[in-house]
């Protein structure tokens, strides 16, 4: 399985959670599934309500308004996205214990080096982890 993710979605991607920074920073891509392809389309930046450098929260009004507008554009959900801002770009343990769909992609970018590192998961039954290839267009 393959998400692909075209260069502006990264760019965006990357500069909210940059912003983010020091604290952790989430949002969701939205897109279609082509195949065994997963085609990003929009990503939606999203508040860390717990403004935290370990944990993130989504608003659940924020999440709301954000579903309703990926429904009425058509797409589907296709990641959570959050960043590690110290640690490596791998699935935490709270990370597989808050995974309640197994049907959709985590992806996670770490800062803790020069320069960002991002990876995709699936993460199934919320322990088993195994990853997902990122192709940016």
């Amino acid at each position: 399985m393959t998400i692909q993710i075209p260069k502006q979605q990264k760019k965006e991607m990357l500069s909210w959670l940059l912003e983010g920074l020091p604290n952790e920073a989430c949002g969701l891509l939205a897109g279609v599934r082509q195949d065994n392809a997963i085609a990003v389309k929009k990503f939606y930046g999203m508040h860390n309500v717990d403004e935290s450098s370990t944990h993130f929260s989504m608003d659940a009004r924020e999440q709301f308004a954000v579903m309703k507008e990926i429904r009425e554009n058509g797409y589907m959900l296709l990641a959570n996205v959050h960043s590690h801002p110290d640690t490596k770009a791998e699935p935490s343990e709270e990370d597989k214990r808050l995974a309640y769909d197994s049907g959709i992609i985590y992806l996670i970018c770490s800062f803790m080096e020069k320069e960002p590192v991002v990876k995709a998961y699936r993460i199934i039954d919320r322990k088993r982890v195994s990853k997902v290839s990122i192709q940016y267009e």
